[in-house]
């Protein structure tokens, strides 16, 4: 089959927006002619990404119940230890939530989306790209008793997530979806960095793979977001090379159950934007027919870091497209209007 994404930009995920419209309009105009799929910057709420669903999914459940609440002096964390602990309550052996408020908000978002397109404001062959944590990102806050409680929360995520990857392709056609995973604190699981996880790293990444991308309908575009995090710094863990992202990501290729469309691989610190033992795992990738993006666009070097970097990861790698290494809603300024006026201005000099 041949492949399906061929545009040289990905936006991850989250933008400095302060609402869909405001987020849909700028990229719209911005990146346009250089992307696939539009998302709705994850505004509001979902701008702690996980947060959102430790808040709004996971708090609220009446099986489970606060143990510790954040130590930050201003009441919002600001790093992985300082988020609320959860357990699951004594005696409760399963968790089941009716709906899960981020597809919800997709599916809003998509309103506006088609609205827009309908308009031109966003070009006729975009699409509308959602991003999904993948289960141990989303459900992150069960650090008191881990190993007695995640297979449990998980079960329930995951039931929650086959109906509403269900509710998505009804309410949005699945010929207008894009659907990213979001693969972060996973990836720092099998690092072996999360002091409250217990073993077994590796089969909370491969588990979902085969158990929940299957279900995604083959019409709709799927992508993988394999990344080291951003909270509070990028990144949360710095790896010596790429090469773990490049075995997962290959394992995600040969195990989803269906077409893999697109793959975003973070990219190192600035500092080892020549290192080409970073880069060198590349050629390990076993992409398929998917799109690969390096996340090597970071926003305090501009055209010149970034040329650097593509010119390290060539070596290795003939063919991809350029992301940031994550979302940049978060990322530091008062403009967030500037902040993507600057990602694409580095973005296409450096096509040239």
């Amino acid at each position: 089959m041949a492949p399906r994404v061929s545009s040289d930009l990905l936006l991850v995920g989250s933008l400095p927006a302060s609402s869909t419209e405001e987020a849909l309009r700028a990229a719209g105009a911005l990146f346009g002619d250089l992307v696939f799929a539009l998302p709705d910057g994850e505004t509001g709420p979902r701008a702690a990404w996980v947060g959102y669903e430790r808040e709004r999914l996971v708090r609220p459940n009446p099986g489970v119940e606060t143990v510790a609440e954040t130590e930050s002096p201003t009441g919002v964390p600001r790093h992985a230890y300082e988020t609320p602990v959860f357990r699951i309550r004594p005696g409760v052996t399963s968790l089941h939530w009716d709906s899960w408020p981020r597809a919800g908000d997709a599916i809003a978002s998509y309103r506006v989306f088609r609205k827009l397109r309908d308009d031109g404001v966003i070009p006729a062959h975009v699409r509308f790209q959602v991003g999904l944590p993948f289960p141990s990102s989303a459900l992150n806050g069960f650090k008191a008793d881990f190993a007695a409680d995640y297979p449990v929360a998980e079960r329930g995520f995951e039931d929650l997530v086959a109906r509403e990857i269900q509710r998505l392709t009804a309410e949005i056609p699945p010929a207008d979806l894009a659907i990213q995973w979001d693969v972060c604190y996973e990836v720092l699981d099998i690092e072996g960095v999360l002091a409250w996880t217990a073993g077994g790293a590796w089969e909370r990444f491969k588990g979902p793979v085969g158990r929940l991308t299957r279900l995604i309908p083959e019409e709709v575009l799927v992508g993988y977001h394999l990344c080291y995090g951003t909270f509070p710094e990028w990144p949360m863990y710095e790896a010596r090379d790429i090469g773990l992202l490049v075995r997962m990501a290959n394992y995600a290729v040969a195990n989803s159950g269906r077409t893999v469309d697109w793959l975003h691989l973070a990219g190192p610190r600035y500092l080892r934007s020549e290192d080409d033992g970073f880069f060198r795992p590349l050629t390990r990738l076993d992409a398929g027919d998917a799109r690969v993006y390096l996340g090597i666009v970071l926003p305090l070097d501009g055209i010149a870091g970034l040329k650097r970097r593509q010119a390290t990861a060539s070596r290795y790698l003939s063919d991809y497209g350029v992301a940031m290494y994550c979302g940049f809603g978060r990322q530091p300024g008062a403009d967030g209007a500037e902040t993507m006026r600057e990602h694409e201005r580095v973005v296409r000099a450096a096509r040239r």
